[in-house]
């Protein structure tokens, strides 16, 4: 019953987001460089702020922390969604939700100073891995699920490492945001508030999962996005691209965009891959689950690859959307 009742005022809250944000004209022109070629409501991901906010409501105490980085990258987010704002804004409320998790998890005393640099990196460039990948219908809500899912079995059976409910709401944002959004035509996109808001909550499941497990091996549940989203800003830096303005090289785009697969067939094929890689971790996690790490991303760099082979096929549309000049070295 109480998940049903979260799930109405999820629905309510969405509906009169909807309304809202058409009387005020929230909405995204597609451009040349879109995934998609119709107006649409923008900042549909604000149904994240508001299951942590009827979560932090419930549990005040546990998720103070928590909810007062939510309300600051999600502030800033939904902000820059409406009227964009400069970089150094955005990284900096980054940097200091971040740093609101860090303090409420005693990161800062647990580990060495020069650790805790690493894990800002590796934190906010998760961030900003999650907001790059935002780009087709479905893919932010359905590999979020690929790994909240997998979070809930390892803290039920496995190990015990937040609250179930904390895992549980932020499912339950994902099935609503998705309703609006797993379509041919998307009722909404999630928005820099929705896939920074959402980015920042698995962020803080990951980083109490490995404070109790004390190990980094869980990083593997975001490796389909990650092997993406690095190996895109490495492909991007050796054209000498500015890495902050919009592209349509990551290989979900070079999929959905070059080689005419529907969104929504890439969207579950990437939170498929994710959600077997997750199963293989839980299941080698006390064996060999370093060494199976390296194996997969190796594998999943491999497939990145193949980016390369449809690029060559479709180098004249590339051009026109990248403004690339695709010498025979540059690929």
């Amino acid at each position: 019953m109480q998940y049903l009742f979260v799930i109405i005022l999820l629905f309510a809250g969405m509906l009169l987001y909807f309304k809202i944000a058409s009387k005020c004209n929230i909405i995204d022109k597609p451009n040349r460089r879109s995934s998609h070629d119709y107006i649409t409501i923008r900042g549909g991901g604000i149904v994240f702020w508001l299951a942590a906010l009827i979560y932090s409501v419930q549990y005040i105490v546990e998720s103070r922390y928590f909810f007062a980085g939510m309300m600051l990258v999600c502030g800033v987010s939904f902000w820059d969604d409406i009227s964009s704002l400069p970089n150094r804004v955005r990284i900096t409320a980054h940097f200091l939700s971040i740093s609101l998790i860090f303090y409420g998890l005693s990161l800062f005393t647990l580990f060495p100073w020069w650790l805790v640099v690493v894990a800002y990196v590796l934190f906010v460039g998760i961030m900003n891995a999650y907001n790059f990948m935002d780009g087709i219908n479905g893919i932010t809500g359905l590999y979020s699920l690929a790994v909240l899912i997998p979070l809930q079995y390892v803290n039920h059976r496995l190990i015990s490492f937040t609250h179930p409910d904390f895992i549980n709401y932020a499912i339950l944002a994902c099935v609503v945001f998705l309703f609006f959004n797993l379509r041919k035509r998307a009722k909404c996109f999630a928005g820099d508030i929705g896939s920074l808001g959402l980015s920042f909550w698995i962020i803080t499941l990951l980083l109490q999962l490995m404070i109790a497990t004390q190990s980094l091996i869980w990083i593997i549940f975001l490796a389909v996005y990650g092997i993406d989203a690095i190996y895109t800003i490495l492909h991007r830096i050796y054209l000498k691209h500015n890495i902050f303005k919009a592209h349509r090289l990551h290989f979900y785009q070079i999929l959905s965009n070059e080689k005419s697969m529907s969104h929504l067939t890439v969207s579950f094929g990437y939170a498929l891959t994710q959600f077997l890689i997750c199963a293989v971790m839980i299941v080698t996690y006390q064996l060999y689950a370093w060494t199976i790490g390296i194996i997969i991303i190796g594998i999943l760099t491999i497939i990145y690859l193949l980016k390369f082979k449809i690029m060559k096929q479709n180098r004249a549309s590339l051009l026109e959307n990248n403004r690339i000049d695709y010498g025979k070295n540059q690929l």
